[in-house]
């Protein structure tokens, strides 16, 4: 996978410094600006760098060739050179002409500054982060997709002509060489992830076979769904405080206090503004979502934004078409102490919200007895007796049951299983007492 190395340089001893710039336009919340800002910054820290300076520029709309302006531009040079920076981050997704006129106004002859938006910035953490093959591939194919359109802004090296013996005549440019190649591997990325997840639906076809109710965790970055896995689990899953630690999804086995086992997937994290390349390279992880019976959105209530986040955690869902299974929030982290948490509280009280601590086990008992009730919804064991000659709706019963005992008789195939009202009244003629 090819290296991003925004920061790789200077991270073993010396931070990356960076400039973050955002602009407010007509009609834009100034606060959320704000916000969005920091958690820029977070991004930042997280990829390995170090925020020196922050840059605002308020306007009525964006300029088509620096976004921001050429004034801001002559400021936002002289802001870097006075910190030294490497680094210029916008808050925003930029063109490939607007990152190669702001690139040639912050550099003179003697610096090298590299300018990034989020999606860059984001698309670099994701590479940092993936550990597994698919994560990998995953990675570089949203990487390629973002920046084969970009090549153009990378300098003049990228438009040479090739040269030497067989390059020579009309021939094609480099670049158009570099975009060819770059599309012959983006398909054979996608080759390599349709054959992925194609073994991934067969997994999940034989979890449906387990007859085990799934629950996907899903929510913001740095929510803290693994360190819940971890502690109902001990999945052993890596659990940071940073975003976007974990990337690749991991499904565990969990036994309800009444025996019940039950099948719990944590994933990808979800951000405001998350570059749509990325949820096209994750869609197949994403999908964990979408075949879930059921959906925990955790939220950080340590967070003063945790309402926002949770906001941007049901749009996504709703983008996926996981918005119309049971949910369950929970919010997360209450043993931190923080003025959100009693306002939460105060607003919350519904049946499908919960306040817990992955890390000291607070509210867990409460969160599992209502999942208790989730699974048990309706669902009663039943038994069943198929004649040899009646053999059509055995289908059924395996596909939207759980199968808890088989005998042949000889007046046909005895089952005990345990169903919902409806498989049982699409087989009530089969019914029998026990």
């Amino acid at each position: 996978m090819p290296e991003l190395n925004l920061f790789s340089d200077t991270q073993s001893e010396d931070l990356t410094k960076a400039v973050l710039v955002n602009a407010i336009f007509r009609g834009d919340d100034k606060d959320d600006a704000e916000v969005s800002l920091d958690e820029l910054e977070r991004l930042l820290e997280t990829a390995g760098g170090v925020c020196v300076a922050r840059m605002t520029q308020i306007k009525p709309s964006a300029e088509a060739a620096t976004y921001i302006g050429s004034g801001k531009i002559k400021e936002l040079a002289e802001l870097c050179k006075n910190n030294d920076a490497d680094l210029v981050v916008f808050d925003t997704e930029l063109s490939p002409s607007q990152i190669r006129n702001i690139e040639k106004e912050v550099n003179d002859e003697d610096t090298k500054i590299l300018v990034i938006d989020r999606s860059m910035l984001i698309l670099d953490i994701f590479a940092l982060h993936a550990k597994t093959g698919e994560g990998k591939l995953q990675v570089e194919l949203a990487l390629l997709k973002y920046t084969t359109p970009r090549l153009t802004g990378k300098g003049t090296q990228l438009s040479r002509q090739g040269g030497g013996i067989g390059t020579r005549g009309p021939g094609e440019s480099k670049l158009e060489s570099d975009k060819r190649h770059i599309k012959r591997r983006m398909d054979a990325l996608e080759a390599e992830l349709e054959m992925l997840e194609k073994n991934r639906s067969v997994q999940r076809k034989q979890r449906d076979k387990s007859g085990l109710y799934k629950i996907a965790i899903a929510g913001y970055t740095n929510a803290g769904k693994s360190t819940f896995l971890n502690y109902l689990t001990g999945a052993g899953i890596l659990a940071e405080n940073k975003l976007f630690a974990t990337l690749d999804p991991t499904t565990r086995k969990y036994e309800l206090p009444s025996g019940n086992e039950i099948l719990l997937t944590d994933t990808v994290g979800f951000i405001r503004n998350l570059p749509h390349h990325l949820i096209k390279a994750f869609r197949s992880t994403l999908d964990e979502v979408v075949y879930s019976d059921a959906v925990l959105v955790m939220i950080d209530a340590s967070e003063p934004e945790c309402h926002n986040q949770l906001a941007v955690t049901e749009k996504l869902l709703d983008e996926l078409g996981a918005s119309g299974k049971p949910i369950l929030y929970v919010y997360n982290k209450c043993d931190v102490e923080t003025d959100v948490l009693p306002k939460i509280k105060q607003d919350g009280g519904e049946n499908n919200i919960f306040f817990i601590s992955s890390v000291t086990g607070q509210g867990i008992d409460k969160l599992t007895e209502r999942i208790e009730q989730l699974v048990n919804d309706g669902k009663t064991n039943e038994v069943f007796l198929f004649p040899h000659n009646d053999q059509s709706l055995v289908n059924v019963l395996y596909k939207n049951a759980v199968i808890l005992d088989t005998e042949y008789l000889a007046e046909g195939v005895r089952f005990k299983a345990t169903v919902d009202s409806k498989t049982k009244g699409m087989l009530s003629k089969y019914l029998i007492k026990e």
